[in-house]
């Protein structure tokens, strides 16, 4: 762990400041501008995400994207890679994807990717980005990401942070998924049946077989977790499981938070949330508000 980080930080503080900017990284895999810069290097539009997102770790082959991703269907990873290499180089991915998000923030903020709330609202998720840094074993997506060079603007530094401090919370929570014995179809079956995230979404962008989506929904039926009764839905039981697993998730994601403490993290919520809602509601209309 940093030797910055000296003092233990509340769980569902540290979730409140990671939740308030996650629309603003997550806007990358929907920017236009980034799905151009793709197109532009030769990537098929249905594999760019892979691409863009595991290029970082290098030319891996399509079982690192796997298990990196957790649950994606590994055919629809296998169509993907490894031709997104043959198309373009991972050094060419990362570019194209900063170059797309910095233009898709350029255009929604405008004069504010330079204004002092950026400025700090970056040296605060920088802060605790670095922090998470020194702390990167057993999140391999993570680590890819963190030993990417640091971009300069302001508002590319917060959503570099932001992407950090995503992938180290991802990794984590896989790593949870696995102890608890818990596929990643599994997994994506119990997301969808939150009401968070549109069921049709989800299942066409994770593209696993109708009949092994049904067998999931079976399996997590039979333990009492869903119900398909109007529609796939959690269980009081299955609400408390998902409860528990997010905030298993907030305890092993809250460390990198500690180097702001309590007060800082409280002003980076303060300053990203409305950052947040903005990118989100240009580039994830369909995404549920912040609170």
């Amino acid at each position: 762990m940093s030797s910055s980080v000296t003092q233990e930080i509340d769980p569902v503080l540290a979730r409140k400041a990671w939740a308030a900017l996650e629309p603003y990284h997550s806007g990358v895999y929907f920017s236009p501008e980034a799905q151009q810069k793709y197109q532009e290097l030769g990537a098929d539009p249905q594999h760019s995400y892979f691409a863009a997102r595991a290029a970082p770790m290098g030319p891996v082959p399509a079982e690192v994207v796997v298990s990196t991703f957790y649950n994606f269907c590994p055919d629809l990873v296998r169509r993907a890679v490894p031709a997104v290499w043959e198309a373009a180089s991972p050094q060419d991915y990362v570019q194209a994807r900063l170059s797309g998000m910095d233009a898709s923030l350029r255009r929604i903020l405008g004069d504010r990717v330079d204004g002092p709330e950026m400025r700090r609202a970056a040296e605060l998720a920088r802060t605790a980005a670095e922090a998470a840094a020194d702390m990167p074993e057993g999140r391999p997506l993570f680590a890819a990401h963190a030993a990417l060079p640091w971009p300069e603007e302001p508002h590319l530094v917060l959503w570099h942070a932001q992407t950090l401090l995503r992938e180290f919370r991802g990794d984590g929570h896989i790593a949870l998924l696995v102890a608890g014995g818990r596929s990643g179809l599994e997994a994506v079956v119990l997301h969808a049946a939150t009401g968070s995230v549109m069921l049709k979404f989800l299942r066409a962008s994770r593209a696993w077989p109708d009949a092994e989506w049904d067998a999931a929904v079976e399996r997590l039926r039979a333990e009492g977790l869903v119900s398909e009764d109007g529609g796939l839905a959690l269980t009081d039981k299955g609400a408390e499981h998902r409860a528990e697993l997010e905030a298993a998730t907030d305890r092993l994601s809250a460390a990198p938070y500690a180097a702001l403490g309590e007060e800082g993290c409280k002003e980076l919520r303060t300053l990203g949330k409305p950052l947040g809602k903005e990118v989100g509601a240009d580039l994830l209309p369909w995404m549920r508000p912040v609170k």
